[in-house]
């Protein structure tokens, strides 16, 4: 059986590293489009299917990172939107990734497991925070050997990751290499579990703002995967990016970046002055940004 790591790890090679970020603000869209819908949870929906469609054709991305505080925003519509979200990327082939963030400990944990690894929200793969103890993974952890996957945040992408993440413990090291010392003993216990195994089924999230970090880290871990925040909007460079995607490989997410696209369009904001600006429009501005990602972050990886 492979796991949903090793899937998404398999997409990557296939249709390049981009993850689209699916960080749908209704603010994103422009007021005369949401205009034509009975709701803006509405709009966002109709927006993201059509970016998923044109991804999907393109073959511009690998998988789609749905953040789930943009839908819980938008109330109890919101989080059916959420629902079929999720639904429409994994209809579309594709690898979705609910980024949930969630840490918390025991019965709690095991809610959050089962919640987004089971019914309405079921996902392929979920982010989790370990920074409240490692007992907080387990019951994550027990749906990975069922196949699901998951990403441990290690190294994030904001500035305030020096807070924490940063900080030296007695041992000497910092308290980021910590968790990766621990994920790297629970990929080698996935080795025993899945025979075709080409990555452990917990990546980490590791952010491509800093180079010296990504090269210390990729090179610290090499087995696993990672789900790569910072690029575009957040100031992360390709180069940056192509560093963590060597050896196990990983996915490189970008939000803002497609979905404001038709900022950038001057064909978009012509018709949004004339009041002719349709979601189709959007979704072609969202569709051109994510292959000329693509063809970025592949050529920093000399593909």
């Amino acid at each position: 059986m492979k796991h949903n790591m090793q899937l998404l790890q398999e997409l990557a090679a296939k249709n390049g590293p981009l993850c689209v970020g699916l960080d749908t603000d209704p603010s994103y869209i422009p007021q005369s489009v949401i205009n034509k819908f009975n709701s803006p949870a509405e709009a966002v929906l109709a927006y993201n299917k059509e970016i998923i469609s044109r991804i999907k054709s393109a073959g511009s991305a690998c998988c789609c990172k749905v953040q789930i505080a943009y839908y819980e925003a938008m109330g109890l519509e919101g989080m059916r939107v959420y629902a079929q979200t999720v639904k429409a990327v994994k209809d579309a082939g594709l690898i979705c990734i609910s980024d949930i963030k969630r840490g918390d400990i025991a019965a709690t944990a095991g809610a959050y497991a089962k919640a987004h690894f089971s019914g309405d929200f079921e996902s392929d793969i979920i982010t989790i925070n370990p920074y409240m103890g490692f007992d907080t993974l387990k019951p994550f952890t027990e749906y990975c050997e069922k196949g699901k996957g998951m990403f441990v945040l290690l190294r994030t992408s904001n500035p305030g990751m020096t807070d924490i993440e940063q900080q030296e413990l007695k041992t000497g090291e910092r308290v980021l290499d910590k968790v990766g010392s621990e994920l790297e003993k629970i990929s080698m216990e996935y080795a025993k579990i899945f025979d075709r195994q080409t990555c452990s089924p917990v990546g980490a999230v590791v952010g491509c703002t800093e180079e010296s970090d990504a090269r210390q880290l990729r090179d610290a871990y090499p087995d696993i995967f990672f789900l790569i925040p910072g690029y575009g909007a957040q100031g992360g460079a390709a180069n940056i990016a192509a560093t963590l995607l060597k050896k196990a490989g990983g996915t490189v997410n970008s939000s803002r970046g497609i979905l404001c696209a038709w900022k950038k369009s001057e064909t978009c904001l012509q018709k949004d002055k004339d009041g002719t600006l349709s979601i189709d429009d959007l979704g072609d501005a969202a569709g051109q940004a994510a292959i000329a990602s693509k063809i970025d972050l592949m050529n920093a990886v000399g593909a």
